[in-house]
């Protein structure tokens, strides 16, 4: 999951359907400032990491973020961060 999320035009893309408050449907490209092609694949490897959720209808594409997905990333991340605030790591001189 963290692959996914590692790249900056993802998390831009992601940045900008959490802003809205209502699926997002139409053209991206004015919106995020990539190519159309970029932003499909972009789109494609977020929705097939279940990050968003979409329904494409002839030329009409509209996309959203998948919120139960993302409050279980953000749990799961939330977890293994604060394992590192509760430990004394002393171990390297």
């Amino acid at each position: 999951m963290t692959r996914v999320l590692s790249h900056p035009a993802r998390i831009k893309i992601l940045q900008y359907l959490a802003k809205q408050e209502n699926c997002v449907c139409g053209d991206l490209v004015a919106e995020i400032g990539l190519a159309q092609a970029t932003i499909s694949q972009h789109l494609k490897e977020l929705k097939k990491k279940g990050l968003i959720k979409g329904t494409i209808e002839g030329a009409s594409v509209c996309y959203c973020i998948d919120l139960p997905t993302m409050s279980k990333i953000q749990s799961s991340l939330l977890t293994f961060f604060n394992q590192f605030e509760q430990q004394q790591m002393d171990c390297c001189p």
